[in-house]
């Protein structure tokens, strides 16, 4: 029997494009999204063009009952997921005192409480076995304080942090955990971030494939590398901050960030 994978925000985005090739490698596909639509149509395309058996689940994750939920349905089906991707997560754009509390608190109930829950539940099985892989999507972003989008920048460097540290705890466990680091892709986040006015999403030749990105985090997953920043750029601009103080590297992003005029 081959070997299962459980993607959360696998209908869209990078989160698509890991499932295409996770598909391609013969794995059984747990997709996990909110629109059933959107997932019947992935599914429908991972069977026919990979002869892939996908299982899909709909689940808001932005609910602190979902991961949960998710994880006892697929264990009272019998399933094995032997690799978890906790791809889902989104942002909220504009200046912190500007946007609206709730769903700045959503965004952390998606981006790291409900990608905490997942993990916990499934590496355990995973401890239990010695032997799994989990593949977070952290971000470039979790490497400098961002404005303009404060929150989600503070997401993805607990993330970054978060996947490091557990890593560690289960190096010798037969565990694999990888954290990828994508920058700017051509993604539906500006989208649904409302942030297609700020300076960053106005050059669309500047962003990544979303198909490349996601093949450097599979190619990292499989060589067991504890992270990878996708992009020759996004590596130049993750070591030009690490030499820069916080100040600098926050006020550089912020202004890269604000609004087009």
């Amino acid at each position: 029997m081959g070997q299962t994978v459980l993607i959360t925000g696998g209908t869209s985005g990078i989160g698509r494009e890991l499932a295409k090739l996770f598909a391609a490698d013969a794995y059984q596909v747990i997709l996990v999204a909110r629109d059933q639509q959107k997932l019947n149509e992935t599914a429908e395309t991972l069977a026919e063009i990979h002869g892939a058996k996908v299982i899909t689940i709909s689940k808001d994750l932005f609910k602190p009952e979902s991961a949960l939920e998710l994880y006892q349905e697929v264990s009272d089906s019998g399933l094995q997921v032997d690799v978890l991707v906790n791809d889902a997560g989104q942002g909220v754009y504009g200046l912190f005192t500007e946007t609206e509390l709730q769903r700045q608190l959503d965004i952390i109930q998606l981006n790291v409480s409900s990608l905490v829950a997942l993990t916990h539940y499934f590496l355990k099985d995973m401890v239990s076995r010695k032997d799994g892989k989990i593949l977070n999507l952290s971000s470039v972003a979790g490497k400098i304080p961002g404005p303009w989008q404060a929150v989600y920048h503070g997401t993805k460097a607990f993330v970054q942090s978060f996947t490091e540290a557990i890593r560690s705890e289960v190096k010798d466990k037969g565990i694999t955990v990888t954290a990828l680091l994508p920058g700017v892709t051509d993604t539906d986040f500006f989208n649904k971030a409302d942030m297609t006015r700020s300076k960053v999403a106005q050059d669309k030749d500047d962003m990544a494939d979303p198909a490349e990105v996601a093949k450097d985090g599979y190619n990292a997953l499989a060589r067991g590398e504890h992270m990878v920043i996708s992009g020759l750029k996004n590596k130049f601009q993750v070591a030009m901050n690490a030499v820069a103080s916080d100040e600098t590297a926050a006020d550089r992003m912020g202004q890269i960030q604000e609004p087009a005029e």
